[in-house]
């Protein structure tokens, strides 16, 4: 092989690998909003799931669990709801909005990461205004299937209900005030419960304690 058709080769490689990354950019510019926005609605239908007799969910603040944008949220109740009829200026089509007047605390939903086995574990947790747990959701896991994946599954998540952050610990074997360990998927378990649900909780309490006694 000579040193000319060692330079072709490179020359082909570089235009290869050129091209290439200019597809890849062009595919992430075009799907990128896309999966922003798909994104943006799970996490607000998830959102209305962990709260769903709130009239409207609130951004609080914003937190970094493991270095991730996390935040957390306040559901409010209307004390009653007022309909009002606003008139377009320019087409003079009449429609009804709705206002809440008095609106009142009645939980709050806070995001959390755990550190998993394969992954960070990105769960959701509401509470009432006494920090007690109402329900949990986990929004997105590379945990192994078959294995971690069952964080997903409704036995493993409903002992979440009715629990403080002091009962948030795993317990291999059968408990009624802890929370009982997946089989074979020990870290898995602690990884939403004491590194995602319960210090997201904590960190609730030492935000909001103050607030809620006021």
């Amino acid at each position: 092989m000579t040193a000319l058709d060692m330079v072709k080769i490179t020359v082909n490689l570089v235009a290869i690998y050129l091209i290439g990354g200019l597809i890849m950019a062009f595919v992430y510019a075009k799907t990128s909003p896309i999966m922003f926005i798909k994104a943006k609605e799970e996490k607000e239908a998830a959102l209305k799931t962990m709260m769903p007799e709130a009239d409207s969910i609130i951004v609080l603040g914003v937190w970094e669990p493991h270095e991730k944008h996390a935040e957390y949220y306040a559901a409010k109740k209307c004390g009653e709801v007022k309909i009002i009829s606003v008139t377009d200026e320019k087409t003079g089509a009449v429609t009804e909005e709705k206002e809440c007047l008095d609106p009142e605390d009645i939980g709050y939903i806070v995001e959390g990461f755990g550190k998993g086995y394969s992954s960070f574990i990105h769960v959701l947790a509401s509470v009432d205004r006494n920090f007690v747990l109402n329900r949990i959701s986990v929004l997105g896991h590379g945990e192994t299937p078959g294995l971690g994946d069952e964080i997903e599954k409704e036995y493993f998540l409903s002992q979440f209900e009715g629990k403080t952050a002091d009962n948030l610990v795993v317990i291999k074997g059968e408990t009624q005030d802890r929370i009982q360990a997946i089989t074979g998927a020990t870290i898995s378990s602690r990884a939403v419960t004491e590194d995602g649900v319960r210090k997201a909780v904590e960190m609730l309490k030492e935000k909001l304690s103050g607030e809620v006694q006021g």
